[in-house]
C-alpha cells in the first residue's frame, strides 16, 4: 500500500502580491502579517486573528504552519526589513521630513 502525499495549497508566493513574500492564495494577507498578529505584543488568539484578516481558521492554520516550516528564513527576512524600516526613519528624521513620536504610560 503506497501513502498519498497531501499538501495544504493556501499560502504561496506571486512576485506581483506583496513582492513575492509568502502570502495566503486569494488574499494580500502574508504569513508574517498572521504571525505577528498571533505572537506580537498583542498576542491574539488565531480565532481572532483569523476574523480580524477576514480568513477561515484553516487559512490561518496553514499560515501558521508554513512559518514554522520556514522559521529562520521568514525571521531573517522580517529581522532585514525592521532593519531597513529603522534606517529609512532615521534618515527621514534628520532630513526633516518625519517625526518620532514616543508614548509615555501615565
Amino acid at each position: 500500500m503506497t501513502a498519498n502525499i497531501l499538501s495544504i495549497d493556501e499560502i504561496v508566493s506571486d512576485p506581483q502580491v506583496r513582492g513575492g513574500r509568502p502570502s495566503i492564495r486569494g488574499t494580500g494577507v502574508t504569513v508574517m502579517n498572521v504571525v505577528l498578529a498571533h505572537t506580537g505584543p498583542d498576542k491574539f488568539p488565531l480565532e481572532r486573528v483569523a476574523h480580524g484578516f477576514d480568513l477561515t481558521l484553516g487559512q490561518v492554520h496553514a499560515a501558521m504552519a508554513y512559518y514554522y516550516n520556514h522559521q529562520a528564513e521568514l525571521d531573517a527576512v522580517q529581522s532585514q526589513e525592521d532593519a531597513d524600516t529603522t534606517a529609512l526613519m532615521a534618515d527621514l528624521v534628520r532630513q526633516g521630513k518625519a517625526t518620532i513620536l514616543s508614548v509615555t504610560a501615565s
